[in-house]
């Protein structure tokens, strides 16, 4: 669980990363796409503007020296002050029109725009004595001023908002330089974006392939792992079939030998008994009588016998442990091992599977020992700490190679304690004896494993 957390949390991590980058990548260029676009509409707007304005002094220049030009010659004194009034419009929107260039004037050009204002107010100041002039001193002045004073003063005031237009014009071209050095930028970080979302991805995909490699390597054994348990099975089912057969054949043979023949042997000596009552002698048949109570009990012992084999009463009214000791008692004397029992349990208040559970491995165990082992000593521990229980069975027998054997009944008892959620392992080495080794969980931690896994 904490390996498929890891894995989950490193995906989502790379993939959050990933999209994050993705996510500030697209809001970047989103920014820097803004900020070019508002900054060449910017720069476009003010170069039309600007453009615009030194259009409108260039020609409001042309039609002030054509006004002055009719106004000097103009003999008449009606249409040369048409002319002067014309002059004073054209001197108001010049200079509405510098002082709507000035606000927006960059510190390249100030020192130009200033030329040209000053030179645009000598210009004016120079046409501000005119006005004044006689009829016969506009047409004896007028020629001479307008080539020494108009015409001059008019050529210098273009060339200036000629070259004012010039560094307007390159402040043009200064702004698209920033634009393209902006791209440029947006450009070089949209590589390092791409390639850092390039390894992202490149990581992730290699870990997912990982993962994945690894996921089929995992099913592939889970899937040998059930092959191999369903053919364990199989096989395990065909011995319990056989075990089934053998263990009913032996308790038939069982009933028949010693319980039918003790039976029928008590029915022949009843028969007898009773044909000799009134005929023998009362000693005669106290003897009888002594000999079918002696059958009756030996037919007793025997069924008893095979009941505490199949299922021992003292398990369910004395408990686990004086169970273990009569079961050790009863190998002892059939089997002449040295069987000791040691329990260091704190009560038997747990559930009936794991009483018959424990009973059935130390038995079927001790089967082992005496049937396969040869043991002549057996040791069985039975432990109980707080959170499981712990039983260890120890011989001195011959030992086997587990890995190589496993009987019916090593695979009856990993049955028993694998359906309790324990673990069993056998630890033996052949000449040096064999270990037995059972762990099962407490019932309260087993339902609570149950619970979860529900």
């Amino acid at each position: 669980m904490e390996h498929r957390f890891r894995s989950r949390s490193a995906l989502i991590v790379g993939l959050g990363s990933l999209l994050a980058i993705m996510a500030v990548a697209g809001l970047s260029a989103l920014r820097v796409l803004q900020d070019v676009r508002g900054k060449d509409d910017m720069i476009r707007r003010q170069f039309l503007s600007r453009n615009h304005v030194l259009n409108d002094i260039r020609s409001e220049v042309y039609l002030s020296g054509t006004l002055v030009r009719d106004y000097l010659l103009e003999p008449e004194s009606n249409r040369a002050e048409t002319y002067r009034t014309g002059l004073e419009d054209i001197r108001r929107q010049m200079y509405e029109a510098l002082d709507s260039y000035g606000g927006a004037v960059d510190q390249d050009e100030l020192q130009q725009y200033t030329a040209l204002r000053n030179e645009l107010y000598r210009y004016w100041e120079t046409l501000t004595p005119v006005f004044a002039w006689s009829s016969a001193e506009r047409s004896q002045r007028g020629y001479p001023f307008l080539r020494d004073e108009v015409f001059p003063r008019r050529s210098n005031m273009l060339a200036m908002a000629d070259r004012i237009a010039m560094i307007n014009e390159q402040q043009l071209t200064a702004g698209n330089d920033q634009v393209a050095a902006l791209l440029a930028g947006f450009q070089s970080r949209l590589v390092v974006t791409l390639i850092a979302a390039l390894g992202l991805g490149l990581g992730l995909a290699a870990f997912s392939a990982r993962r994945i490699a690894k996921l089929e390597a995992r099913d592939n054994a889970r899937f040998e792992e059930v092959a191999n348990a369903r053919a364990q099975l199989k096989d395990l089912s065909a011995k319990l079939v056989h075990a089934q057969e053998t263990e009913r054949r032996g308790l038939s043979r069982e009933l028949h030998d010693e319980v039918g023949q003790s039976l029928s042997a008590v029915l022949v000596e009843l028969r007898n008994l009773s044909a000799g009552l009134g005929v023998r002698p009362v000693e005669d048949l106290r003897a009888h009588a002594e000999e079918t109570k002696a059958l009756v009990e030996s037919t007793v012992r025997v069924v008893r016998n095979m009941a505490l084999l199949l299922r021992p009463s003292m398990l369910d009214d004395l408990g686990l442990a004086p169970a273990l000791r009569w079961q050790a008692r009863e190998v002892s004397k059939r089997t002449g091992m040295d069987v000791t029992v040691t329990t260091e349990i704190a009560s038997d208040d747990f559930p009936d599977e794991y009483k018959t559970c424990i009973y059935r491995v130390v038995q079927e165990a001790l089967h082992n020992c005496a049937r396969h082992a040869h043991a002549s000593k057996v040791r069985v521990r039975l432990q109980q700490s707080g959170d499981h229980f712990a039983l260890s069975i120890q011989d001195d027998g011959i030992g086997f190679n587990p890995e190589q054997t496993k009987g019916l009944g090593l695979l009856g008892i990993q049955e028993r304690v694998t359906g309790l959620g324990g673990r069993c392992r056998v630890h033996s080495t052949p000449g040096r004896g064999t270990v037995l080794a059972v762990e099962l969980p407490s019932p309260a931690q087993n339902t609570v494993a149950e619970q979860v896994r529900a």
